[in-house]
């Protein structure tokens, strides 16, 4: 429960962590956590919006260690792929992911699907699939 409510008052304040974060540090399976936060947030009438995708972006660059001009071309990505309802379903952490992986590649940095999956907790299958999407409609 006590790991359910940090997740539940980081997605508040808008600094969002993925699950898989809290579960690792808290050693608690992300099921359990996620059960525990849906019956906080009923319990407690807390609405949360969903977490928008730039808000990902500084902790994966941090993690990532990319320049300013990937971040922005990231953000561009994103802005467009929101702008056209493309992030609409999505895993907000995904599309950041494969935004800064896309950022990358454009920018001639060349991170590799695996660096940016560890880094951001997300699956290569999911940053490629996103990556693609975001090119559409970039393009």
């Amino acid at each position: 429960m006590a790991t359910a409510a940090l997740y539940a008052a980081a997605r508040q304040h808008g600094t969002p962590r993925q699950l898989a974060e809290f579960a690792e540090v808290s050693r608690v399976a992300e099921i359990r956590i996620q059960r525990a936060y849906w019956y906080v947030s009923r319990e407690l009438g807390l609405e949360i919006k969903p977490a928008d995708p730039l808000e990902y972006v500084p902790q994966f660059a941090s993690a990532l260690d990319v320049s300013d001009e990937a971040v922005r071309q990231a953000r561009d990505l994103l802005t467009t792929a929101k702008a056209e309802g493309a992030h609409s379903g999505k895993s907000p952490a995904g599309l950041a992911a494969a935004a800064l992986y896309a950022a990358t590649h454009l920018t001639n940095e060349q991170l590799t699907q695996e660096t940016v999956s560890n880094a951001a907790h997300v699956s290569r299958v999911t940053i490629r699939n996103r990556y693609q999407e975001l090119l559409e409609v970039y393009a």
